[in-house]
């Protein structure tokens, strides 16, 4: 107990000497864009003065934003659904929930190495998965999570900064059905 009381009272000194020797830069701030992702730095206060989740690889593919008809990936915006695994973005046919099959998941029973996860995006509210499409996604050996577009974006991000083999299915957050 001793040791954690003086690790919660040594805290704000070690952060005010890492602001006098380092004075960072901060970005401008996306939480006044109703549109940008969460972040998790909104969660921990010392994200917003040691920034690793912005340290990622410029190859790497991280959601920036969306609106209702598509999304902002590595500042490129993309209109229309997406399909995502790993570091590789396309286009996907689905326009609303309802089109959400095993045939247009199909891509899922050759791509290698298998992602551990499928996240699927159903637009602006969770909607529930068939259970014949549960059990395609079982089938091909991927775990499913399915909620609405933009916690599906940003589960995708936190994830794949993980290093972890991650997909996303997203139909964009203007889909109400």
């Amino acid at each position: 107990m001793a040791v954690r009381q003086r690790a919660v009272t040594a805290l704000p000194n070690l952060i005010r000497s890492l602001r006098n020797e380092h004075p960072l830069k901060l970005k401008p701030s996306p939480h006044n864009n109703p549109n940008s992702l969460p972040s998790l730095r909104r969660a921990f206060s010392l994200y917003d003065q040691i920034n690793l989740i912005d340290n990622v690889p410029e190859d790497q593919l991280r959601f920036q934003g969306f609106k209702d008809t598509g999304f902002t990936v590595n500042g490129v915006e993309y209109e229309g659904s997406l399909l995502c695994v790993g570091n590789l973005i396309m286009s996907w046919k689905p326009t609303k929930f309802s089109e959400i099959t095993a045939e247009s998941l199909s891509f899922f029973q050759i791509v290698r190495p298998i992602p551990e996860i499928l996240i699927v995006g159903c637009g602006r509210n969770i909607q529930h998965v068939d259970p014949e499409l549960r059990q395609f996604i079982r089938s091909t050996g991927m775990k499913l999570e399915a909620v609405d577009s933009r916690n599906a974006a940003s589960t995708y991000n936190i994830l794949n900064e993980e290093g972890r083999i991650v997909a996303a299915a997203l139909l964009p957050y203007g889909v109400t059905s």
